[in-house]
């Protein structure tokens, strides 16, 4: 669970005055740091109580689903097994995981210490992100890294029908796989943060926002180095098809021209919202609640993708 110093913090901004914010100390030390949590939460529940949007748990919550589907990839590609049950119960319904194994990497390569370290961060952000919500916590959904990948891979023209493709099959498969993932978890922190209302949870966000940006920058350098400018179009081509009209999603470059960090005329790296999260995460272009990477859906309240139209 979170140290006194986060529920300390969460309580400070999160109450609107000085008097509300001395009941709540006065409540947390009645309670106890889990009565706190409770108590931030409801308040925090009454402050939206007449605004629209998700309420920071569903976003948090939402959050959580994706890093459970990370760090499931990166776990079984750099050991061959993924999260303890410990860290997959919760709300909703608990699913297993389908496919994923150790990659054979070159042992000592690069690619295999990114990887290493990749997995172990995306273990701790479900711990993170599940001691934030504390009983709030979604329990990891079902999760396809089988059947997904090939889908993804025929979608963007990586492969022909009759085939398959597994990114553990070898270290340029898994770089593949991973690029599928890592810039979709950024432009999803990114589109989510001016709905979480509690700064000291959207400084959190904002945290491992910029760490999957690392993730994706590491996925995308190695991929220019190693020449896979093409089908790293393909897969953003793919991903682009999927969640709307705009052409939102960038390759990695060229080989005179790189674009390593995807960003807008401005400098700034581009939003996605979860609807279209979404649709890339089920593997359609169409308004559903289930499907490609999550055969039975996210847990929590956001879990319809978008529509054709985006």
């Amino acid at each position: 669970m979170f140290d006194q110093k986060f529920i300390t913090n969460a309580m400070n901004r999160s109450a609107e005055n000085n008097l509300d914010r001395r009941r709540l100390f006065r409540a947390a030390g009645a309670a106890g740091i889990g009565g706190a949590v409770a108590l931030l939460s409801a308040t925090a529940a009454s402050a939206r109580a007449d605004q629209a949007g998700p309420s920071d748990s569903a976003i948090l919550n939402f959050a959580l689903n994706l890093e459970y589907l990370e760090a499931e990839f990166y776990l079984r590609a750099v050991t061959g097994y993924g999260l303890a049950d410990n860290l997959t119960d919760g709300k909703g319904r608990r699913g297993g995981v389908t496919g994923g194994s150790q990659v054979p990497f070159t042992a000592g390569s690069l690619i295999q210490k990114y990887a290493l370290e990749i997995a172990a961060d995306e273990k701790a952000h479900v711990a993170f992100l599940r001691s934030a919500l504390g009983q709030a916590a979604v329990a990891r959904p079902q999760i396809d890294l089988d059947a997904s990948f090939t889908a993804a891979a025929m979608a963007a023209g990586l492969i022909t029908a009759g085939q398959t493709f597994s990114p553990f099959a070898d270290e340029t498969s898994f770089l593949l796989g991973a690029f599928i993932f890592e810039d979709v978890g950024v432009t999803a922190y990114k589109g989510a943060a001016p709905f979480i209302d509690n700064k000291t949870y959207l400084e959190a966000a904002a945290g491992i926002l910029a760490v999957e940006a690392y993730h994706a920058g590491i996925i995308r350098t190695t991929m220019y180095a190693l020449d896979l400018q093409a089908p790293a179009q393909a897969i953003s081509d793919a991903r682009d098809s999927l969640d709307g009209t705009t052409d939102l999603d960038q390759g990695i470059g060229t080989a005179q021209v790189a674009n390593l960090v995807p960003t807008d005329a401005n400098g700034l790296a581009f939003s996605r919202t979860p609807a279209q999260v979404l649709n890339i995460a089920y593997l359609t272009p169409e308004s559903v609640k289930s499907g490609g990477f999550f055969p039975a859906g996210v847990n929590g309240s956001i879990k319809q993708s978008g529509g054709t139209a985006g």
